[in-house]
């Protein structure tokens, strides 16, 4: 899923706390930690699909007529990126520029496309291809690594533009029907079906902070879908497609989507020329090994959480009486305050309880 890549997950360790290591669209969300899984991009082997047996005509037929509404409203992303070289050696130029897919889909009639934030990163130009083979250069309107979402802007008549539906990732459930719309491989306006395998997955964003409440997948998303939308079969958007968890180069049946709630504050946000900013905390966390909570394994200097006197060995169990009982809740509980917020952090020092105030950073980028 990028372009034509598509990010690879990492486990989450850093929540909207500190700077970590991690990997395709994934798990940061403020706080700092890594994974000590490796992070690596697949290439997946396309896979083909058996006939149904007549007993399932009126899922194929739902699915078609789901098809023919959402599809429209899918495009087919194509960046032209910088040359990186110096040159060969011999006063003949740099290396050549180089181009990626990817997939996004369209937001509003004025134009504004939502994508995965990896597909356009270091991109110079945009084409977007619509279902009907109209191809049209596009412009960056902004993009937000912590959360993998960009959005790109066309500029073309409203009658051209077939705007998705956007649904909410609040109530998504666990086996719940999905289907994911993209360019595998190059594969424009490519549909694939499952259902939700879980929800409140922490995985690790382009730049390593960790994005909580990601939606996991076992509809097939390969190489080219990133940036695409994970639909519910009424066609409501619940999220957008931007990693794969594989040790085989291949689609496994575990993807992973950013939620759709999160992706649309975003979105607005740049839309309307806002600056997106993240509350940070500055502590590289772990889960505790003997007890529940999330052990601070290192604080930054200088961070919000030195000022408030965190240390590292720390195992944090409540933000603002709010229980937590591993790395993936203190991640996801950062995510929901503010630059400037304060909150009151319950922890275990030693056999101890102490309880220390903390007023959240911005998160640097």
């Amino acid at each position: 899923m990028s372009k034509h890549t598509i990010l690879h997950r990492v486990a989450p360790l850093f929540a909207a706390l500190a700077l970590g290591a991690g990997v395709g669209a994934g798990v940061y969300a403020g706080v700092s930690g890594g994974s000590s899984r490796p992070t690596t991009t697949t290439t997946v082997a396309a896979t083909t699909s058996t006939v149904q047996p007549a007993a399932a005509t009126t899922t194929v037929s739902s699915l078609t007529q789901l098809y023919k509404q959402a599809a429209p409203g899918v495009v087919d992303i194509t960046v032209t990126e910088a040359p990186t070289g110096n040159g060969n050696g011999f006063g003949f130029g740099g290396s050549q520029t180089t181009q990626a897919e990817g997939t996004g889909f369209v937001y509003d009639t004025k134009g504004d496309i939502i994508t995965a934030a990896h597909v356009v990163d270091g991109a110079t130009a945009f084409k977007v291809r619509f279902q009907d083979g109209k191809t049209v250069t596009a412009t960056l309107v902004g993009k937000d690594d912590s959360t993998d979402t960009a959005v790109i802007k066309v500029n073309v008549d409203a009658s051209e533009l077939h705007p998705l539906t956007i649904g909410s990732s609040a109530s998504v459930q666990p086996g719940d029907a999905v289907v994911a719309i993209g360019s595998p491989f190059g594969l424009t306006e490519s549909m694939t079906s499952g259902i939700v395998s879980a929800i409140d997955r922490t995985i690790t964003a382009p730049n390593n902070y960790s994005i909580s409440g990601a939606i996991q997948t076992d509809a097939p998303i390969n190489h080219g879908n990133s940036g695409g939308p994970l639909l519910t079969t009424g066609g409501d958007v619940i999220g957008v497609n931007v990693q794969i968890d594989s040790n085989s180069n291949g689609s496994e049946g575990v993807g992973f989507s950013t939620p759709i709630d999160t992706v649309k504050s975003v979105a607005d946000t740049l839309i309307s020329g806002g600056k997106v900013q993240h509350a940070y905390l500055g502590i590289q966390v772990s889960d505790a090994a003997n007890s529940s909570g999330a052990k601070v394994n290192s604080v930054v200097s200088s961070s919000p959480a030195d000022s408030a006197g965190l240390k590292a060995g720390d195992v944090i169990t409540k933000i603002d009486g709010k229980q937590i009982t591993n790395a993936d809740d203190l991640t996801a509980a950062v995510n929901v305050y503010k630059p400037g917020d304060k909150a009151t952090i319950t922890l275990d020092r030693g056999g101890s309880t102490k309880s220390v105030s903390v007023t959240f950073g911005t998160r640097p980028s």
